[in-house]
This record gives structure tokens, C-alpha cells and sequence, in this order.
């Protein structure tokens, strides 16, 4: 709940500051805006730096961020999270106490405040929420529906597909993995809602019988960017006893070594049509795991 907090107070910043600079089409002029921010860009072509970096000196900031990936969503996503760090209250303050320079950790992988903050804010800058939740009618289902919007708000699957997972008003969940071992999941907030559900862990192992854990298996379809379209069950996943067919799309993230997969299509069954005792039995979780 403070996560979903924090993340709604971020969207509201964020919404504030492309009023406050005028920022109205779609995709975002990123270089654009820097520009009348007064903040240098520079492209970083090193292999094993960080994805991007906020350089405060003097007064002047510069955001370096990386082009290696080849990823025009990526590198968007890293500028603003920058920018996120740039306005932001707190950021500067706390990020630039000791040096010049801040190595970002972008991509919802960090534990720090300060970073999931500038990852919210990124999300809610590249794909405003009014905008977005409107463009997902229009964009089919599953992956193809992330694909359509990623190249629609020119951000990264991965991206697109958390912002998706947040704003949908259908119950699916994201997984990101490495090898067999999940690294970490978003569920929608109608799944949240669904009554014994076994949430998905980080650090827990992938369900051996699940197309992902296949899909990993090959680290050539990883790199690669394969995808893969299948099905799966609700209770390999989520631990319910009632077994259900949903869909599992999964896709390589390329040189990150990391698979995304999304579960949707969720239909659960109509508690009219059901008796109490038959209920409390199909969604008792297993904790097979």
C-alpha cells in the first residue's frame, strides 16, 4: 500500500511537471525538453557503465545515458529517470551530498526510495495515465498489446508492460525472471482484490511446468528477443486448488539475460454459480512452492 502510495503521489509530480514545461504530444520530445530545462545530454557507448547518470556541477546538470542496447525505449526511459532525480523534492539534496556524480540503478529493480521514485516518475512522464489508460482498448491483449503500446509511447516492453499491469482493469500479472528463478512480479490491482491468491515472491523458483521456465532453458531465445505464446494454469502460478487455463506470454529481454512474462486472459469462476464449500475449496492457496 505505501508503494501504491508513493507511486500515485509521483504520477500526480509528474503530470504537474509536463504542465508546468508544456508537454502535450505524444511520443515525448525528450531531447527537446532537456534542452529547455537547460540540461546537457550525452551518450555513453561503455558497455559495463550504469544505463544513466545525473551529473550535478557547478550549478549544471548533464544526464549521460547509455546507447549499447540499441533500445530507443530504453534510453527514454533512462533520461526520465534522470529528469525524475533532477525534479523531484529530495533528490538532489540527498543524491549529491558527497560527489558530483549519481549512477542511476533504473528499471524497478532497486530497493532505494530515491530511485523507485525516478522510476515513477519516468512511467508517468513517458505514459501519462489519462493517455494510456485510453490507448488500451485500442491495443488487442497480452504481449501484442504490450508491443502495441511500447511502440506507440516509444518505451521499453518492460516498461510498458508495468505501466500496462498498473492501469489495466483486467487481472493479470508480469513476471520478470532469470534463469529459474523469478526476480520479481507486478499484479494488477483486480488481481490483488481476488481472494486466496498465493502472491508471486521474488527469489522464488519459476514453476517447472510453466512455459517460461522452458523458454529459459534456451539462453539463445533470451538473447535474442524471442517470444513465445502459450497457456498455462492458475495454480502453478498463484497456488488455488481450482484449476484454470490463462494465457502466458513470454519474451527475451535481450542482453539483460532476463525473460518477461505476462499472465492474462483470468477468468475466474462466477461465485453465483458455485455453493460456499465449493468456493472455500477452489481458492484454498497450496504454498506448493
Amino acid at each position: 500500500m505505501a508503494d501504491d502510495f508513493m507511486s500515485e503521489i509521483t504520477c500526480r509530480q509528474a503530470d504537474a511537471f509536463m504542465r508546468e514545461h508544456g508537454v502535450s504530444a505524444l511520443p515525448i520530445d525528450l531531447p527537446s525538453l532537456c534542452n529547455r530545462l537547460n540540461i546537457g545530454l550525452h551518450q555513453s557507448t561503455n558497455m559495463d557503465g550504469p544505463p544513466g547518470m545525473l551529473i550535478h556541477e557547478r550549478g549544471t546538470f548533464v544526464i549521460a545515458y547509455a546507447t549499447n542496447t540499441g533500445n530507443k525505449g530504453f534510453e527514454n526511459f533512462c533520461i526520465a529517470h534522470e529528469l525524475g532525480h533532477y525534479h523531484l523534492p529530495g533528490h538532489v539534496e540527498a543524491l549529491f551530498k558527497t560527489g558530483t556524480v549519481h549512477e542511476s540503478k533504473s528499471g524497478f529493480v532497486s530497493d532505494s526510495k530515491y530511485e523507485r521514485e525516478a522510476d515513477n516518475f519516468a512511467a508517468s512522464l513517458l505514459m501519462p495515465r489519462d493517455l494510456f489508460k485510453n490507448a488500451i482498448p485500442n491495443a488487442d491483449a497480452g504481449m501484442s498489446a504490450i508491443q502495441t503500446l511500447s511502440a506507440q509511447f516509444t518505451t521499453s516492453l518492460l516498461a510498458t508492460t508495468i505501466r500496462y499491469t498498473n492501469l489495466t482493469d483486467d487481472p493479470i500479472a508480469m513476471i520478470v525472471s532469470t534463469k529459474n528463478t523469478i526476480d520479481y512480479c507486478f499484479m494488477s490491482p483486480s488481481l490483488k482484490e481476488i481472494k486466496g491468491l498465493d502472491w508471486i515472491r521474488k527469489n522464488s523458483p519459476l514453476p517447472r511446468a510453466s512455459a517460461t521456465f522452458t523458454f529459459n532453458q534456451d539462453p539463445e531465445k533470451i538473447t535474442t528477443c524471442q517470444t513465445v505464446e502459450n497457456s498455462s494454469d492458475l495454480s502453478e502460478w498463484f497456488g488455488s486448488k481450482k484449476e484454470i487455463e490463462i494465457n502466458e506470454d513470454v519474451v527475451g529481454l535481450g542482453k539483460s539475460g532476463k525473460t518477461l512474462t505476462l499472465l492474462y486472459g483470468i477468468e475466474l469462476p462466477d461465485e453465483d454459480d458455485i455453493d460456499e464449500d465449493e468456493l472455500h475449496e477452489s481458492w484454498t492457496p497450496r504454498f506448493r512452492r
